[in-house]
């Protein structure tokens, strides 16, 4: 399936001029990229792959439409999906998106 193209924009448009920011197809979607470190993707299952602190995996799974990314048959901590339901508004995909980005900005840049 492929990323939803409308997600995607309004994605950049919650980003804006963020520094460090590239594009990049990846995991089957289209991810946005924070001094080389994924933050946020459109994901090609729809809503948003999202990369988050490890730590507050647990405290954000707690809506039901947000759940640990599973990968190989592990979920896993610090990535989450987020269906297309809980990022309906502008409020809520900016909420979710600024998890990712703040993350993304605390890791060391990669060259």
């Amino acid at each position: 399936m492929a990323y939803d193209v409308d997600l995607a924009d309004r994605i950049r448009a919650v980003l804006g001029p963020v520094e460090g920011l590239t594009e990049k197809r990846m995991f089957g979607g289209l991810a946005f990229l924070v001094n080389g470190h994924m933050a946020v993707s459109a994901s090609g299952r729809g809503g948003l792959l999202l990369r988050v602190d490890p730590a507050q995996t647990e405290s954000l799974i707690a809506p039901p439409q947000v759940d640990r990314f599973v990968m190989r048959g592990r979920e896993m901590d610090g990535w989450l999906r987020v269906d297309p339901e809980a990022v309906a508004t502008r409020a809520t995909l900016r909420r979710w998106v600024q998890f990712g980005v703040k993350y993304a900005r605390s890791l060391p840049p990669k060259s």
